[in-house]
């Protein structure tokens, strides 16, 4: 008898603007002509992870991985590998370093060297389908829990030692009997889901591909803390993601897993999604919970905190998803097992959303305690272009930028703290050779300031007068005493902020300036950018020697600031450039006649 084969269609976020949708359709159309249709199965799926190589498909159970498909391939597959057992090599991983295909995705560097806890049934259930859930173990953990006493529960997340997944890091466990034990009735739990870093997908996309899990965890905390009435706070900018929590809710609903009574237990839970406007600062807990009652998104002092007084006044539990998610599989597998992963002192595993100047982007997930290094170049494949690595910030906006010689650094909470940095929520941007470090520093902190809520004077006056001393020196205008001056306000508004907003937007200023401190001078003293960034620095022109009058570089300028007869030689009008460096990358290799130069060269010829 034949066996019976999925073909998996990857429909996360990414991989849907990349018309997998259409390619799923397609897929679905060609098994049934070929008359396939009660051998093969065509299945949607979540994110799979390796957003850099999507659309993704996935033939099981031979677990053939397929990327960057379009729908003119499809026939091919059908064809070739279906029907007549012959893999479709051109549509296969190709190793860089080898150069050779890889059919399997479990040998794909960017698999294999992961460990999926979290991430579990990513990519591999349909996220749309609870049978597909409960087939994959999903639910199991719940009815385990509820065999337990709650003190039962909150012991073995408090034995696993899982610390929250959110930024902070604090114990789960301990925030659970925290809110248990406090006084008052109803009881809430929320899950913060309101992921606004930069550059940031993990919340995301665990939504979008495991919702179940999310549910199951929040479930368990509910019968733990006593909680009838929980939350998932989610930014209206994840569509995809709400459409699918509230199919998984209205699923769960039907078998009984949320409700009255559940499981004829007596516990009752009932969910409601709330959809955050966007505020990065929603994702800190009480401004998060103001959200919630209607007001306005702003943190407010601690003590007390939520689980003593949280949403309208009563105890309430929060967590992030990837904590929630996390849960599950702790009542399945039992805390000793997640404790055995990672450190001592950060248990389990963290997931990265890996992005910047990489080989390889997408969602990992690996062990506490993996070296960034091996992060960086065995998962993500290093840094392409044969450039060299500069640094890499974790942690999103709030983050630190860490320099190419810590790579070896242990990925947890306290290495990362060591170093300047956080764990943060799991963003992970990588940096190269040609990448400003007082740039960046600039633009996470543009980004922190415009966020900032402005209830407290260190950060709402702190940060912009800090984002202006970062301009000056951008601009060419910076003096002797401004670092120190900058590095003074960080230390204030770190020190004096209400919220973790304020308390961690100067982290990439003193990082840059802890482990960069030489770039900012060479901005100060020698008016130069070394990896010609800074627009006030640099000027753009062209060699009159290798101009060939082709005319591109003014066909493609945006403000017309190219002027030049066909065949002769082209002018850049300096007072109309706004230096975009259009010009300069469109300019025939051949040629290279548009040069960028220091404005330090400029001024030594003036």
């Amino acid at each position: 008898m034949t066996e019976h084969r999925n073909i998996l269609v990857c429909r996360g976020t990414g991989c849907v603007s990349s018309k997998s949708p259409l390619i799923m359709e397609e897929l679905e159309r060609q098994i049934k002509a070929a008359g396939l249709s009660n051998e093969v199965g065509v299945k949607q799926t979540g994110c799979h992870g390796f957003c850099q190589r999507g659309p993704i498909v996935v033939v099981e159970p031979e677990g053939i991985f397929y990327c960057e498909v379009k729908v003119e391939d499809v026939a091919e597959i059908v064809e070739s590998h279906i029907k007549n057992g012959k893999v479709v090599e051109r549509l296969l991983y190709t190793d860089p370093k080898s150069n050779e295909h890889i059919p399997h995705y479990r040998d794909i560097p960017f698999y294999k060297n992961q460990q999926r806890v979290i991430l579990r049934n990513c990519g591999h259930i349909d996220p749309e389908n609870i049978d597909d859930y409960i087939s994959a173990g999903g639910y199991s953990g719940l009815k385990k829990a509820l065999d337990k006493t709650q003190e039962g529960v909150i012991d073995e997340v408090m034995k696993s030692s899982l610390r929250g997944r959110g930024g902070a890091g604090f114990p789960a466990g301990k925030k659970w009997k925290l809110c248990r034990d406090a006084k008052g009735e109803p009881k809430y739990l929320i899950c913060n889901a309101d992921e606004g870093d930069p550059g940031a997908f993990m919340d995301r996309s665990i939504l979008e591909a495991d919702p179940h899990a999310v549910l199951e965890g929040m479930i368990i905390a509910a019968y733990a803390i006593g909680a009838s009435k929980g939350y998932v706070y989610v930014r209206a900018e994840y569509p995809l993601a709400i459409q699918r929590l509230e199919c998984a809710l209205q699923q769960a609903e039907e078998h009984g897993f949320i409700g009255q009574n559940i499981l004829e237990t007596g516990l009752s839970f009932e969910i409601e999604i709330k959809r955050g406007a966007g505020a990065f600062v929603c994702g800190e807990e009480t401004a998060l919970m103001a959200s919630i009652m209607g007001e306005r998104g702003m943190p407010r002092p601690r003590p007390p905190f939520p689980a003593i007084s949280g949403v309208w006044g009563k105890p309430t539990n929060i967590n992030n998803v990837k904590t929630l998610a996390s849960i599950p599989v702790i009542m399945s597998k039992g805390a000793e097992w997640f404790a055995s992963i990672g450190t001592e002192g950060s248990t389990g595993t963290a997931v990265f959303a890996l992005t910047g100047n990489i080989a390889n982007s997408g969602l990992v997930e690996v062990p506490m305690g993996t070296e960034l290094g091996k992060i960086i170049f065995d998962i993500g494949g290093g840094v392409p272009d044969g450039k060299a690595l500069k640094a890499a910030q974790t942690g999103g906006p709030s983050g630190g930028c860490i320099p190419a010689e810590k790579k070896n650094i242990p990925v947890d909470y306290e290495s990362l703290t060591s170093a300047g940095s956080i764990m943060g929520s799991g963003g992970l941007i990588v940096m190269d050779e040609e990448t400003c470090m007082v740039d960046i520093a600039h633009y996470f902190l543009s980004f922190t300031q415009q966020e900032s809520c402005g209830k407290c004077t260190p950060c709402r006056v702190g940060t912009k007068r800090m984002l202006e001393i970062l301009e000056k020196i951008k601009g060419g205008e910076g003096k002797p005493g401004d670092l120190e001056k900058l590095e003074q306000l960080a230390w204030t508004v770190k020190n004096g902020s209400l919220c973790a907003l304020g308390g961690t937007a100067p982290n990439p200023v003193l990082t840059t300036l802890r482990y960069f401190r030489d770039e900012y001078l060479q901005h100060i003293d020698n008016t130069r950018c070394p990896a010609q960034v800074c627009k006030g620095l640099i000027r753009y022109h062209i060699n009159e020697e290798k101009c060939i009058g082709c005319g591109i570089c003014a066909s493609k300028c945006p403000v017309e600031a190219i002027s030049g007869e066909k065949k002769q030689l082209h002018v850049i009008d300096e007072a109309t450039c706004i230096k975009c460096g259009i010009c300069f990358q469109s300019c025939p290799p051949k040629a290279k006649a548009v040069e960028k130069i220091d404005i330090e060269v400029i001024r030594a010829e003036d």
